[in-house]
């Protein structure tokens, strides 16, 4: 073999000629410098990076406007934070690749938000401005959005004055509560109180909000409101607008479509209303002098984001009245933990309804200790026990709907061994299995893997080889087929799932729901029946006393008044204490006692918590 080296290529004798000199990469002493916030979403790089501005990109890289730049070696996105005319950084720097748009889409106000909340949630700021930022539609952002005029000039245009009566007649929405009318009060004057609001049974939560929106808009502040799901925008939606006139606010969901949310953000970005009402999104609106921040049902999952670094929307508008010295309005019908935990650090006051107006408007609720039904027939055959049964049946007979809550949808969604009663699991992935392909009228259905969706038509119990199978959940059309042979006649319908009600007509009728899926109903229900209490008790969760609670007191309040026959049904023993709470309706009595438990056993929110998944050696060096 020869040990000489091989000859060189005929490319490498070439490159030695001499060539061009590349450009220049020295920074100039007057090109600007612009900080951006890099989006890579990683934590180790979650701070600011300085690149030089060309000129070419001088008038279109402002503060706040999206850009391109080089990073690692390929272009990534980001917003400029802020202009400065000389680096801290010593080395050299790199131009801007472009500048997307002139649209300053990152306020100051935004930006620092984003901040803290990266910081709160343990998350990066490029993480967050995802969340905060919609995506850019150019045509869009082309277009001219025209302000809405200040000055009143047709009655449309018209606020109504907090405290006098709504058009068309009706009482004030907060005179039945304490310090509801001081409240408003404050919000008028432009002042920045911060409150917990237990809501009343048989009013309207939308009018309630729509008139402190509306006691913002009169001190010439601007206000967000967040609700948990598209039904309820469509209600506060209805609301806001009587109070206001149409035009004076906008509505930010994703039903709207990508480019009809982004000309509404900017229709708010660039000053052409300060009223945004939407879902958990739209917490972050770019709202200028804001001066109310608004959350309804804030226990409900929807206002967790889904996304990195995950906040919970009523921290997020807490931060935010933190931030801008704004005022702060948590409601429901029911009081979380945190909400009380607020009230008792101080930081807001609790606003509940007078003793008085609770009693004429709250319905008679009934605790039913034995659910299963016993020796009960009635309980048997239609999962109703005697006393829910005859309630029902005397409000159907005045003509009154009823409404019934189950926890779960679909058909038999829990199946047990009907011999050894073990857990029916799929022999494909051993995933739950469940029937839910059933229909009023056609029982049974074939069972199949609730995770997969593999049909289980022959299966056996690995535990005794039987292969009958039990239900053990029962689901919302299963209990609708049930009511339908028990009330023979009276239509039954559903509202669950992919098939939601908004709202039902008055007569008699049955309204079986999930929670959260319940409609309105003309004139309230007669009666509301809480089946399966106890499985939503049982569940294995911190939050599971606290849950029951909210999902009844949600669904009791759209019953009618006491005076007006209106009943509540709950298939749970009288003396627990969510079922005391359902009884006396005394939701902040309830959340004061889980706090003071969760305050002795070192629970949040008593407490800050973090949850770190991973590899066993990765949480040991994070720990470490």
């Amino acid at each position: 073999m020869s040990t000489a080296a091989p000859t060189p290529p005929v490319h490498v004798a070439r490159a030695a000629r001499p060539r061009a000199p590349a450009r220049a990469r020295t920074p100039a002493p007057e090109l600007p410098v612009a900080r951006v916030i890099v989006d890579v979403g990683l934590a180790h790089l979650d701070r600011l990076f300085d690149y030089l501005v060309p000129a070419e990109w001088h008038e279109k890289a402002v503060v706040g406007s999206r850009v391109r730049v080089r990073f690692a070696g390929r272009l990534v996105d980001g917003w400029v934070r802020e202009r400065v005319e000389v680096s801290e950084h010593l080395g050299q720097l790199a131009y801007l690749a472009a500048a997307v748009s002139a649209e300053p889409v990152l306020t100051p106000h935004v930006a620092e938000l984003a901040e803290a909340v990266a910081q709160h949630w343990a998350g990066s700021v490029s993480d967050v401005l995802r969340l905060a930022i919609p995506p850019r539609h150019a045509r869009v952002e082309a277009a001219e959005v025209r302000p809405t005029p200040t000055t009143p000039t047709t009655p449309a245009d018209a606020v109504v004055p907090v405290g006098e009566p709504e058009p068309g007649g009706g009482e004030d929405p907060w005179s039945a509560y304490d310090s509801g009318p001081a409240l408003l009060v404050a919000l008028t004057e432009g002042k920045a109180p911060r409150a917990v609001w237990t809501a009343l049974p048989g009013q309207s939560w939308a009018d309630q909000l729509a008139a402190a929106v509306a006691a913002a808009a009169v001190a010439g502040r601007g206000a967000i409101v967040v609700v948990p799901d598209a039904r309820d925008l469509i209600v506060l939606d209805a609301a806001v607008t009587a109070r206001l006139g149409p035009g004076r606010h906008v509505c930010l969901a994703a039903d709207s479509g990508p480019a009809e949310r982004y000309r509404r953000w900017l229709a708010v970005r660039r000053g052409a209303v300060n009223i945004v009402l939407g879902t958990r999104a739209a917490a972050f609106a770019p709202v200028s002098n804001l001066g109310l921040v608004a959350i309804w049902d804030d226990g409900d999952d929807l206002h967790v984001e889904q996304h990195a670094p995950y906040p919970h929307t009523r921290e997020l508008l807490v931060l935010r009245s933190h931030l801008a010295g704004a005022a702060a309005l948590i409601g429901g019908h029911a009081m979380t933990t945190e909400a009380a935990h607020l009230v008792a650090t101080g930081w807001a006051k609790e606003v509940s309804p007078r003793r008085d107006e609770l009693r004429a408007r709250a319905p008679r609720v009934i605790g039913i200790g034995d659910e299963s039904g016993g020796a009960d027939p009635l309980a048997r055959a239609a999962r109703l026990p005697t006393v829910g049964w005859r309630a029902a049946r005397d409000a159907l007979a005045a003509g009154m709907p009823v409404l019934v809550q189950v926890p779960r949808a679909g058909y038999q969604p829990g199946l047990a061994c009907g011999q050894c009663r073990e857990p029916a699991r799929c022999r494909h992935c051993a995933g739950p299995l469940g029937r839910g392909s059933g229909r009023p009228g056609q029982p049974g259905g074939v069972p199949s893997c609730r995770w997969c969706g593999v049909p289980a038509a022959d299966w056996t119990c690995a535990t005794c080889g039987s292969g009958t199978l039990r239900a053990t959940a029962v689901g919302a059309i299963r209990t609708a087929e049930e009511l339908g042979r028990a009330f023979p006649g009276v239509p039954i319908r559903t509202s669950s799932g992919e098939r939601i009600l908004s709202h039902v007509p008055g007569g008699a009728h049955v309204v079986v729901a999930t929670p959260g899926a319940e409609p309105a109903a003309d004139g309230g229900y007669g009666v509301v029946l809480l089946l399966d209490a106890r499985s939503v008790l049982a569940r294995a969760d911190l939050r599971s006393g606290e849950e029951a609670v909210r999902r009844w007191l949600n669904a009791a309040a759209l019953a009618r008044s006491a005076p007006e026959g209106g009943r509540v049904v709950v298939t749970a023993d009288p003396a627990l204490a969510p079922v005391q709470a359902l009884i006396r309706w005394d939701p902040s009595g309830y959340a004061v006692g889980e706090l003071a438990e969760r305050r002795s056993l070192r629970f949040p929110p008593t407490v800050r918590m973090a949850t770190v998944t991973g590899a066993p050696a990765a949480i040991a060096e994070l720990v470490g």
